[in-house]
């Protein structure tokens, strides 16, 4: 429509419903004639507008029954004709936001939380834009930026009742943000931001993937607190699990904190758990005793996993590097990335739907040259590939040491998650500079 015209449909929008004088319209939209007087001849503009107008909302409507309504009224001596907009509820977005904002307000926490996303899904901008600072629209105007400050209060409210602060919160700070002198809006804002950040406790890193229906977090603290999930542990290929004076397995490696906080230190407890799973696992070869005396001498190979079960979850212990016969274990890029894609397949049969934590795996004794973000992402992006085939599990969940957290340059990490899609995919270029195998070199070499 012309922009005179469409002046025209929002100045009976924001009549609501009331009839508007032809002489009152022309004042309003054209402006006072130089004499103050509306004439014929000015009245046959308005009207020649409102047929523009009816032509383009009457449009395969019922000609019985327009949206554009002529009528008679009185606003001095003589009858005058007046217009008035008649539109259903689906038709004018306004009328529908006010009613389902009005009717989340008396509903129960999750019916309003619907019903207000819907009313929000509504709001395109400043209403009227066209008129906005003209005298009529202002009460409309004011009305219905009070309710978009009641529906993101509300909202605000009922996700905090669900026990969603973290979906709270953008509403509260978006509210916030128009109400810079509102003390009250700014202490709920407060508040939210406490509750969220107590509730994701050592938290670094959250990112969800809808679209394949899992989430990334990334956490400070210890693998064997996160009793709500299963657990990766990886081995050596030999599985060796000694760990007396730190000779085959070092105490405080991940396998060897697994046997004593775990299994109590019940070094054959853990060792028949590992038989019984590896029963399925063909093995790669056998050592001699003049080769390696020490240890177990059976090899399996890179990628093997046995799931151990514990009440309600389970240890997946895989192999993800080689132990050689001088008892020093090593690893590379290559071995690393196969492990983890077979341990992946495997939660998805084994892992009870349920979350799993993972050490930042390949950053100790395994030897695994590469940087600690570059291994953080080599095990995100297998993961997010594995569960685009097939999903297995709610949430990947990389547990860091607090003291290696100095060492990582998570910003690099959180570059790279926030540029993935919803599926976890990754632009072309940014998997180059960041997942190339030019870029996964020996530390101390070249590094994007």
């Amino acid at each position: 429509m012309p922009p005179l015209t469409t002046k025209l449909l929002l100045r009976l929008v924001a009549a609501e419903g009331e009839a508007v004088p032809v002489t009152r319209l022309y004042r309003e939209l054209w402006g006072l004639p130089h004499d103050g007087q509306v004439t014929r001849a000015h009245r046959t503009q308005v009207q020649q507008r409102i047929s523009e107008l009816r032509k383009a909302v009457d449009a395969g409507g019922d000609s019985a029954s327009p949206l554009v309504r002529t009528e008679q009224m009185l606003s001095g001596p003589y009858p005058e004709s007046a217009y008035r907009l008649v539109l259903d509820r689906d038709r004018l977005d306004s009328t529908e936001f006010i009613e389902l904002v009005n009717e989340a307000t008396f509903s129960d926490p999750a019916t309003a939380v619907v019903l207000l996303n819907r009313a929000l899904g509504l709001w395109k901008g400043r209403p009227l834009q066209e008129v906005a600072e003209s005298d009529f629209a202002e009460p409309l105007v004011r009305r219905l930026m009070g309710t978009l400050d009641t529906a993101r209060g509300e909202l605000v409210r009922a996700q905090a009742d669900l026990g969603h602060p973290e979906l709270a919160l953008p509403v509260a700070e978006e509210r916030a943000a128009g109400r810079p002198d509102d003390s009250a809006a700014a202490a709920t804002v407060r508040s939210l931001r406490r509750r969220v950040r107590a509730r994701r406790g050592d938290e670094i890193l959250r990112r969800e993937f809808p679209g394949i229906s899992t989430r990334l977090v990334v956490k400070a603290g210890d693998l064997f607190d996160q009793h709500d999930a299963n657990m990766a542990v990886g081995f050596c290929d030999t599985f060796d699990t000694a760990t007396e004076n730190d000779v085959i397995i070092s105490r405080d490696s991940v396998q060897g904190q697994l046997l004593d906080r775990v299994y109590g230190g019940d070094r054959g407890l853990l060792d028949r758990a590992l038989r019984k799973g590896l029963q399925r696992v063909e093995p790669s070869g056998t050592e001699h005793v003049r080769d390696k005396p020490k240890g177990k001498r059976i090899r399996y190979p890179i990628g093997s996993v046995v799931p151990l079960s514990l009440p309600g979850r389970r240890v997946f212990a895989f192999v993800h590097c080689r132990q050689g016969n001088d008892l020093v274990t090593r690893s590379d890029r290559d071995d690393l990335r196969l492990s983890l894609e077979c341990l992946w397949a495997d939660i998805a049969v084994h892992g009870l739907r349920k979350p799993t934590a993972i050490p930042l795996v390949g950053s100790g004794l395994a030897r695994v040259e590469l940087e600690l973000e570059q291994l953080m992402i080599l095990i995100i992006d297998t993961f997010l590939a594995s569960s685009r085939s097939e999903r297995h599990t709610p949430e990947l969940r990389i547990v860091v040491r607090p003291g290696d957290l100095h060492a990582i340059r998570i910003s690099e990490v959180a570059r790279f998650v926030e540029a993935l899609d919803h599926h976890g995919q990754a632009p072309g270029d940014l998997r180059g500079p960041l997942l190339d195998s030019a870029t996964f070199t020996a530390k101390g070499h070249a590094r994007s």
